[in-house]
């Protein structure tokens, strides 16, 4: 069982890998109980995608993919807010059209004749080529995320259980909400290098998922939504290196097996107790 256990830590790629999945699990945990509670997860998988043309054209000319990301995010937002104020529809609408247009459009980028190799691991991410600079930069960006979350902690626990008391209190539910969305932003330019575009949206959401399905209350079920996100990412990544699989896509199936044995453990007692009433009965 050790040496089971201390076999892919003599690579050096699977021991960043660790590292950087922790990292990104303590992170998109604590995030994503605010993005469960805010009910804004359809926001946060849209800025993953919108952010798309950005990072390939990051990689077209040779920029960092943070600048890239950056920009794509700043883009979508804009787009969605201009759209938005134009338009007669849900805002939801909004954003799938903005959303699907800027992923097309970096899709398009994607598959010109300039791309340069491996560009594909936009879409799925590449946890095993995580090198040290990213791993700092994924660290310090975690240290602010974590540090304005506990700043701001009662203000969103406020707006978050009763929107409308905001103003009563003296605070702006959209000045709160819109700190939110920032930081859900830079937690999904974080992610996205190592999970990629397409799966980052799961380890934001669903250790969260997983935890409000165990947990009424916020501390608890931060502390949850961290513990389910980091057991869930090294389970992936010692997955991808015994079955030879992506490490990407192997950390999210950990997560939906997470999910799934959450909402067992959810289910359990109401069935527990609806025996109870029938054998009573």
């Amino acid at each position: 069982m050790i040496d089971w256990i201390a076999e892919p830590l003599s690579y050096g790629t699977t021991v960043r890998a660790l590292v950087e999945i922790t990292i990104l699990g303590a992170i998109s945990g604590a995030v994503g109980c605010w993005v469960v509670l805010y009910e804004v997860s359809y926001s946060a998988e849209s800025l993953a995608h919108g952010m798309f043309p950005g990072l390939v054209g990051a990689a077209l000319l040779g920029l960092p993919l943070l600048l890239g990301g950056a920009v794509g995010i700043i883009l979508a937002a804009l787009l969605i807010a201009l759209i938005g104020r134009f338009a007669t529809d849900a805002a939801d609408t909004a954003i799938a059209v903005v959303v699907t247009t800027l992923f097309g459009l970096g899709v398009l980028m994607a598959l010109s004749p300039d791309s340069p190799p491996g560009i594909q691991s936009l879409l799925f991410g590449d946890l095993l080529g995580v090198g040290d600079g990213q791993l700092a930069a994924t660290a310090a960006i975690g240290i602010v995320v974590i540090g304005v979350l506990w700043l701001f902690h009662d203000r969103l626990l406020a707006i978050g259980f009763n929107r409308d008391a905001g103003p009563s209190l003296g605070i702006r539910p959209g000045v709160i909400t819109a700190l939110l969305l920032a930081l859900v932003a830079v937690t999904v330019l974080v992610g996205v290098q190592g999970l990629g575009n397409l799966l980052v949206a799961a380890i934001l959401v669903g250790p969260a998922a997983a935890a409000r399905l165990v947990s009424r209350r916020i501390g608890p079920m931060m502390l949850s939504a961290v513990v389910i996100a980091v057991i869930a990412g090294v389970a992936g990544i010692y997955a991808s290196y015994y079955l030879r699989t992506a490490a990407g896509a192997s950390v999210v199936i950990a997560l939906l097996a997470c999910y799934l044995l959450a909402a067992a453990a959810a289910a359990m007692p109401v069935r527990t107790r609806a025996t109870s009433i029938r054998i009573s009965s």
